[in-house]
């Protein structure tokens, strides 16, 4: 991945996951997310309709916008990999750190447990720099 891409994944903006429904419609949700290495990293609970499809079909398209500069922005289409548990919330708790400034997740529910998304980007659009 681009080092513009990775930068876009360590700032506080919105991530939108695009996930496939099992009549074939789009489903959009707007998520945190980060990356490592080559991954892009997405968390969630375990159940959701995300989840739901991502476990039918791995394939998702991904989308970040600078939240200071919105012609800053890339979109990835690619696959889940992997779905890692993150039940003891370290994930969700880092994310917390970047979006909120905060070191604990603060919307823990009742046997809820967090899951992560690992996605391989497959192709990745770039906005282009505009001087």
């Amino acid at each position: 991945m681009d080092q513009k891409v990775k930068e876009l994944f360590q700032k506080k903006n919105l991530v939108f996951i695009a996930t496939i429904n099992s009549d074939g419609s789009p489903q959009l949700t707007p998520v945190w997310g980060n990356c490592n290495d080559d991954h892009i990293l997405i968390n969630t609970a375990e159940g959701r309709l995300k989840h739901k499809n991502i476990q039918k079909d791995p394939r998702v398209a991904v989308s970040v916008t600078d939240h200071d500069n919105p012609l800053n922005m890339t979109t990835i289409r690619g696959k889940v990999v992997q779905i890692i548990p993150d039940y003891d919330y370290s994930h969700a708790n880092e994310l917390t750190k970047q979006y909120m400034g905060i070191n604990e997740y603060p919307y823990k529910r009742e046997n809820e447990k967090r899951i992560i998304f690992k996605i391989k980007p497959e192709k990745i659009f770039m906005m282009p720099d505009i001087v």
